[in-house]
């Protein structure tokens, strides 16, 4: 396996630690979870939407869990009739988590469950002291003080 040095990035950026964890984990991941497949669409400049399918899920057996910069999708199959005999199980209803990191300017709206699929749409809002603004710049040079006299 390869390993990547990221110490020269990381002398040119401030306030990015959590970024070192974010590229070391996804460096290092297997890729052996595909499960479920999801989709991540961006359908403006500050609209986005997770796509998720969850064939044989309910809406009641998935969780939608924002917690510190992080969007959790989870799926717990409740448990079944065993009547059912299947001559093949092709529909994989097992349990599932899968969590993505968020921007600090991306907040999580609204959820939609249809057709098998989970919706959640994503905004990106940028709070008035981040947006960009224009800083005046001073000399060094001290204001010119005027005397006034009493001599008329």
């Amino acid at each position: 396996m390869r390993t990547f040095d990221l110490s020269p990035l990381m002398r040119s950026t401030v306030g990015f630690d959590h970024l070192n964890r974010l590229l070391d984990s996804a460096l290092t991941s297997d890729g052996a979870s595909a499960y479920p497949p999801y989709n991540i669409e961006k359908l403006s400049d500050d609209d986005y939407r997770v796509t998720m399918a969850v064939a044989g899920f309910s809406p009641d057996e998935l969780t939608i869990t924002v917690q510190e910069g992080t969007l959790v999708l989870a799926g717990k199959a409740t448990a079944e009739e065993n009547d059912r005999k299947f001559l093949h199980h092709g529909i994989a209803k097992r349990a599932f988590e899968r969590r993505f990191e968020l921007a600090d300017t991306i907040q999580v709206g609204d959820a939609s469950f249809e057709n098998g699929l989970l919706q959640v749409e994503l905004r990106r809002v940028i709070p008035e002291h981040k947006k960009p603004r224009n800083i005046s710049i001073r000399s060094g040079e001290p204001a010119m003080k005027t005397i006034e006299s009493d001599a008329a």
